[in-house]
């Protein structure tokens, strides 16, 4: 009996935990749409004028967007813990989702600008095969051809 009351009790408090989880976030002071609006008007258009002066064909290269990228993610904190917010949230991640699909989508994942390898780097890797290839056809039809000797 003791057992089953125990079990009970967790139970409960669970379930205590989990209404208070559900309710906590609409009673705190984050205003989420205003969160949301100062992020746009003020984040956002100091990384979009920063970005400006960065060309185009450098916003995959890390170190010459780190500097920018950081003040957009401080400015996103400064913001929150302004309007009390908690930071991250589901806004900024909704809001660097956005950053990302605009500004980083052609970017590798290391972050470095994707080059081809120089020519005498990559042709050894294709001849190689090819002369292998060509070479391992040519022993098969000479072997297929000399028939005696073999059984």
């Amino acid at each position: 009996m003791a057992v089953e009351s125990a079990s009970l009790l967790r139970a409960g408090l669970l379930l205590l935990l989990l209404m208070a989880a559900q309710v906590l976030p609409l009673v705190s002071g984050c205003n989420r749409g205003f969160y949301e609006r100062m992020i746009n008007d003020l984040c956002l258009a100091k990384f979009k004028f920063d970005m400006g002066g960065v060309d185009r064909g450098l916003w995959c290269s890390w170190p010459d967007t780190m500097e920018i990228y950081e003040g957009l993610t401080n400015c996103t904190f400064q913001v929150a813990l302004r309007v009390d917010c908690f930071w991250p949230n589901q806004i900024v991640d909704r809001f660097f989702m956005q950053i990302h699909r605009i500004y980083f989508y052609d970017c590798a994942l290391t972050g470095r600008l994707l080059h081809d390898p120089p020519t005498s780097i990559l042709a050894p890797f294709i001849a190689v095969p090819v002369l292998v290839t060509l070479l391992m056809t040519a022993l098969v039809v000479w072997r297929s051809k000399r028939t005696e000797g073999v059984l």
